[in-house]
């Protein structure tokens, strides 16, 4: 059932009901404040609010030579790019971002410092493929080994690291699948820390963007690692293989990957006009490539799209009625920041839905989820948002509650 704004009764009755409230609001640099919006809003059905949406030119993606390509935009959350992103494939070297990050995960919890030193065994120093040197039987900082697998993309640093961190590789492995689980890295599985061809060792386009995104969020300090562009070991100088550190397109870090079933990858990230993104490109046929493609798609993505602000934490959505509480409703709002990217011309298809479960029985927790905020434009749905309660609304007791319980049961 679908209720209006009107009431029939002084309080609610304890049956729940799904009410759905339709604003078809202007993003805030056009000027309409969320107070305005809730003046527009109407208690329409589902049905009828999707009638509303008005037919938007929709922005078609790019094609692009990538097997597989992600494209997020972290301001948002909003994907903007989506080939075969849930599809398997070998990371390759873009695996040594899970290394890296449970090393900074032990950094920050105190179970290693940069200035530990970890022993290079012959399983690290025979590593193959790209290296960072290491000497055999040598000791080495962990903040040397950092560099060495983000700058020079050392297989024998991500061994050293992993048998360091963990007492051999095929341990450390379990650590990053127990790790990808709690990222969200739904369909990844690692045998090993520096990426090295293994039929069982896969992710996928999205999980690295999940991947990427938690690095970046969870340890800022050291992102500077995956954006420095040279580092010299054992008197050998490498230069950092993501080639788009060295053009002005706004990338800041973060891995590449190459081998023969995976092809040319790379995860790249940067910010331009306050908007962070995440690319994850894999399956290119070529270094060039490598080079022009994600260059092309973040360039595509910073152009075609703006970053509109829709709500503010904290922000007055509705009042939701409360069944026997000290108070007869509860401000509903967001817990964050509510912002949506989207091309300038779908901003006439700009759909928001908020669906309240109502009333809500008391006591009412500030916090509580109590609803879904859903975002459509050019006729999909682009996000949902929950909608949580902006204030305590304690059980009534006493003469209250028995004078609530009479009103419900007379007319």
């Amino acid at each position: 059932m679908v209720h209006g704004n009107g009431r029939h009764k002084t309080h609610p009755s304890p049956q729940g009901i799904n009410r759905v409230i339709v604003v078809n609001p202007r993003p805030r640099s056009e000027g309409r404040s969320a107070a305005l919006l809730r003046h527009l809003a109407g208690c329409l059905s589902l049905a009828a609010a999707m009638l509303l949406s008005a037919p938007a030119l929709a922005l078609s993606q790019p094609d692009t030579a990538a097997k597989q390509a992600y494209l997020v935009d972290l301001s948002s959350g909003e994907v903007l790019l989506d080939k075969n992103g849930t599809v398997r494939m070998a990371p390759s070297s873009m695996t040594k971002m899970m290394t890296a990050y449970l090393t900074y995960d032990a950094l920050v919890h105190g179970r290693t410092t940069l200035d530990t030193s970890f022993s290079v065994s012959q399983t690290a120093w025979k590593m193959g493929g790209s290296r960072m040197f290491l000497k055999l039987g040598s000791t080495v900082r962990v903040e040397d080994l950092l560099r060495g697998l983000l700058i020079d993309s050392g297989n024998d640093a991500a061994v050293a690291l992993a048998e360091g961190l963990a007492g051999s590789e095929s341990a450390f492995a379990s650590m990053m699948n127990a790790k990808a689980r709690e990222l969200g890295m739904a369909d990844s599985h690692f045998m090993n820390a520096s990426g090295w061809p293994d039929p069982g060792h896969y992710t996928t386009a999205r999980d690295l963007a999940t991947l990427a995104t938690h690095l970046i969020r969870d340890f800022p300090q050291f992102y500077h690692y995956e954006s420095e562009r040279n580092f010299a070991w054992n008197g050998i100088r490498q230069g950092n293989r993501n080639p788009l550190l060295y053009h002005p397109v706004s990338v800041d870090g973060i891995k590449t990957g190459h081998t023969e079933v995976g092809g040319y990858g790379l995860t790249a990230s940067g910010e331009r006009n306050g908007r962070r993104l995440v690319l994850v490109v894999n399956g290119l046929p070529s270094p060039q490539a490598r080079n022009d493609e994600p260059t092309r798609l973040l360039d595509w993505a910073w152009n075609s799209f703006k970053l509109y602000p829709l709500l503010r934490k904290g922000e007055l959505v509705e009042q939701a009625p409360v069944w026997m509480g000290e108070e007869d409703s509860v401000p509903v709002t967001v817990a964050d920041d509510v912002t949506v990217t989207m091309a300038p011309a779908d901003r006439n298809s700009l759909h928001v839905v908020a669906t309240l479960a109502e009333p809500l029985p008391s006591p009412v927790h500030r916090g509580d989820v109590v609803g879904r905020l859903r975002i459509d434009y050019d006729g999909a749905v682009r996000r949902q948002v929950d909608l949580v309660a902006g204030a305590n609304v304690p059980a009534s007791s006493g003469l209250t509650a028995l004078g609530q319980r009479l009103g419900h049961l007379l007319p």
